[in-house]
């Protein structure tokens, strides 16, 4: 009998915490949606995980993120070109290495 209570000490400590850190109002609340959609969806894990946030990022943001690496591509690829012709006029001034000395 001593055994059977430790466990269950353990259950409402562990209800305890997922109460204080709103895990079950917020649980309820997705499965309660899920019970009174009118359509049940087809994947009721994903029903669960789109309203649980975790699908993902924001469409927003993934398409904001997106621009933001298109444009710094491009900045790369122009800043690349730069060092290219720097390094090629730089070396219209620089005098011929002799064979032998160190660089």
């Amino acid at each position: 009998m001593a055994h059977y209570r430790a466990g269950d000490s353990r259950r409402e400590q562990f209800r305890r915490y997922l109460e204080k850190g709103g895990v079950l109002d917020t649980l309820t609340k997705v499965l309660v949606a899920l019970y009174e959609e009118p359509e049940k969806p087809n994947n009721a894990m994903d029903f669960l995980k789109q309203h649980l946030g975790t699908s993902g990022p924001e469409t927003a943001d993934v398409e904001t993120l997106r621009l933001e690496v298109i444009e710094l591509r491009q900045k790369y690829e122009l800043l690349l070109e730069e060092n290219k012709d720097l390094k090629a006029k730089l070396a219209q001034f620089e005098p011929p290495k002799e064979e032998g000395q160190p660089e």
